[in-house]
C-alpha cells in the first residue's frame, strides 16, 4: 500500500510559498508517497446565502491545486500529486486537459488527476457552469481528455463538447493522465467503475464500502474492464493517538486499498511545524504497512 498525505490548505494556506516548500519536502524525506490537495475555487458568503451550513465558505483556503502543483513540480522529485478531487464539470474541459499535461510534464509524470462533481451550487454559478448537468458532462469530459492526451489531433463530437482537428502540444508523459473518482453515490461508484483508473470512496472500511466496491467492480465489468486492475484511496485522520492511526491503516490495508493518505486538518494543529511533527510521527506507523 502506499501512504501518502493530504495538504492541509485551510490551516497552512494562507502561509504563503515558503511553508509549501518547506512542507512538501518534508514529507517527501519522510518517504511519503504522493500529497492529496482538495480543491474549491470559491467559497460562498454564509451573509448572503442564509442557513449555509456546509463544511467551507469564503473564509476557508484553498490553492488552486493545478498551479499549486505546477510549483510543487519544481521543488520535489518523487512525492506524486494528487488532486483530491478537481471539481470538474465547473471547468473548461480542454483547459483542465491542458493544464493536467503540464503539470505531468514538469513533474516528469507525477500527476494523478482526481475528479469529482461536487455539491457546491454558488461555486458553478460563479464559474459560468450548470450543476445540474454535472453528472452527464463529466463523463464525456473524461472520455475528451484521454483523447487530448494521447492524440495529436482530435475531432470530437458529443452532447456537450465540440472539436475539430485541435491538439494539445506538449502531450504528457503519462498517455493518459490516471483519472480517478470521488464517490459518494451509487451513481458515483458505477461512474468510477465504468471511466476511472481508480477511486477515493467517501466511506469507511466496514459494509458500505463493501457494498460500494461491489457496485464499482460490476459496473468495471459491465464495461469491459478488469476491476482488479483499478485502485482505491482511503483516508485516515490523525488525533494524537498512534494506536487510532495504526488502527485506522490496518482497516484499509485489509479492506484492499492501494492507497492510503493521512490527514492532519482538523486536529487542533496551528502552524506547519505542528502538522510536520504528526506527519514524522505518523510515517514511524505507516512504515509497517507501505510498500
Amino acid at each position: 500500500m502506499r501512504i501518502g498525505v493530504v495538504f492541509p490548505q485551510t490551516e497552512i494556506g494562507a502561509f504563503g510559498a515558503g511553508a509549501v516548500r518547506a512542507y512538501a519536502q518534508h514529507v517527501e524525506g519522510l518517504g511519503y508517497a504522493h500529497l492529496l490537495a482538495y480543491d474549491h475555487v470559491v467559497g460562498a458568503d454564509p451573509a448572503v446565502h442564509a442557513g449555509w451550513n456546509s463544511p467551507y465558505d469564503l473564509h476557508n483556503t484553498f490553492h488552486e491545486p493545478l498551479v499549486l502543483f505546477g510549483y510543487l513540480a519544481a521543488v520535489t522529485s518523487t512525492l506524486e500529486l494528487v488532486t483530491g478531487v478537481v471539481i470538474l464539470p465547473q471547468r473548461q474541459t480542454v483547459l483542465v486537459a491542458k493544464q493536467a499535461a503540464e503539470v505531468d510534464l514538469l513533474s516528469g509524470g507525477r500527476l494523478r488527476l482526481g475528479v469529482g462533481l461536487g455539491w457546491n451550487a454558488v461555486e458553478y454559478e460563479a464559474l459560468g457552469e450548470d450543476f445540474s448537468t454535472r453528472g452527464k458532462r463529466c463523463d464525456e469530459q473524461v472520455e475528451l481528455m484521454r483523447k487530448l492526451w494521447t492524440d495529436a489531433s482530435v475531432s470530437y463530437r458529443g452532447t456537450y463538447h465540440q472539436l475539430t482537428g485541435a491538439g494539445l502540444a506538449p502531450l504528457p508523459i503519462q498517455q493518459p493522465i490516471p483519472v480517478w473518482f470521488g464517490a459518494s453515490s451509487p451513481r458515483a461508484f458505477r461512474r468510477a467503475g465504468r471511466l476511472g483508473d481508480g477511486w477515493f470512496p467517501m466511506v469507511g472500511p466496514g459494509r458500505k464500502l463493501e457494498a460500494a466496491r461491489q457496485l464499482v467492480e460490476q459496473a468495471a465489468t459491465e464495461a469491459g474492464r478488469d476491476p482488479a486492475r483499478l485502485g482505491m484511496q482511503g483516508q485516515v485522520s490523525w488525533n494524537g493517538n498512534d494506536d487510532d492511526l495504526a488502527a485506522g491503516i490496518r482497516s484499509w490495508a485489509q479492506a484492499g486499498a492501494s492507497h492510503v493518505a493521512v490527514n492532519t486538518m482538523d486536529a487542533g494543529l496551528a502552524t506547519v511545524e505542528q502538522h510536520l511533527d504528526a506527519l514524522t510521527r505518523a510515517a514511524a506507523i505507516a512504515r509497517e504497512f507501505a510498500d
